[in-house]
């Protein structure tokens, strides 16, 4: 179960973004396809973003996993991992080949 706090900045990460506005609970989702459909969405209707959509959306959803750390029960961390996957081939990107992330 996660902290207090690890509550406190996720809530912060997802709701007072500078770069996205993001779907409220947009990690927490179940579906990989969705959550990089989301944060492509979001990504490209941003007028606070800094770097291109697909940067931008990437760089949230790795800040999102990487803050998380143990925390960030293994099953959701593959549906994330997954869903960076996803956002790639939305975006046209080349997939990366799977090893230890």
């Amino acid at each position: 179960m996660p902290t207090t706090a690890t509550h406190k900045w996720s809530r912060h990460v997802t709701e007072k973004s500078d770069a996205l506005d993001l779907k409220k609970r947009v990690f927490a989702g179940t579906d990989p396809r969705r959550i990089a459909r989301s944060l492509k969405r979001s990504a490209e209707h941003s007028d606070r973003r800094k770097s291109d959509p697909y940067r931008s959306a990437m760089s949230m959803l790795s800040f999102y996993i990487n803050r998380a750390g143990d925390t960030l029960p293994r099953k959701q961390r593959s549906r994330l991992e997954a869903a960076k996957d996803e956002l790639r081939d939305l975006f046209g990107k080349p997939r990366q080949a799977h090893g230890k992330h």
